[in-house]
């Protein structure tokens, strides 16, 4: 995974040129785009970090843009900035996902608030994204049979149920039960049904 950076879109090159300077000064990465088909001409789907866009611009629009990201299935954070008269479009914009407009002109510290606050979220989501990774590869690793056996134990199923269910014996399903949560590397039940509404929602 790439450095965390903060992606700068805007048709105007001196508005460009300031977000960059003010990011920088804050310790942040920072690449600038003059539009938004040549940042997604660049961009991977996990590039780390967010995007900062103005809303309105020729040819692909900030809500285009943010069109385009949701087709793309890319989860990168995306703050939009909007004149006095494109709060509709901002709001818009609001409603396709990204998480926040800055109204221009703006204060310094509430566009490097914003700026924190959408790294953060990154980070959080690239966390997520790994641990989901790292959950996967734990379960590729289970037989059919203890796929069963987790299935159930998640469901709230007793050792004696589960047999039942299975036609096999408890002593058996006490085996697999071990296995499951020795090759999930669960600490606990809790543990283990974390990890599978972890798996039902990625």
């Amino acid at each position: 995974m790439t450095k965390p950076t903060v992606h700068i879109i805007d048709d105007d090159e001196a508005v460009g040129r300031a977000l960059t300077a003010l990011t920088r000064s804050a310790g942040h990465e920072a690449a600038t785009y003059p539009s938004a088909t040549a940042f997604l001409e660049t961009m991977a789907n996990d590039d780390a970090g967010c995007v900062v866009t103005d809303v309105r611009m020729p040819h692909l629009s900030g809500l285009d843009l943010l069109r385009e990201l949701k087709r793309r299935g890319a989860g990168i954070p995306v703050i939009v900035m909007s004149g006095q008269g494109d709060i509709p479009m901002a709001v818009e914009a609001l409603k396709l996902g990204a998480i926040n407009f800055i109204e221009k002109p703006f204060d310094a510290a509430a566009y490097l608030d914003c700026i924190a606050d959408a790294l953060a979220r990154s980070e959080d989501q690239a966390r997520r994204h790994a641990q989901l990774a790292t959950t996967k590869a734990r379960l590729a690793q289970l037989t059919q049979r203890e796929r069963e056996v987790m299935g159930l134990i998640v469901q709230g199923y007793s050792n004696f149920a589960m047999a039942s269910q299975l036609g096999i014996s408890a002593r058996t399903v006490e085996n697999h039960r071990a296995k499951v949560m020795e090759k999930m590397s669960a600490a606990g039940l809790s543990d283990l049904i974390r990890m599978a509404l972890s798996l039902e929602a990625g």
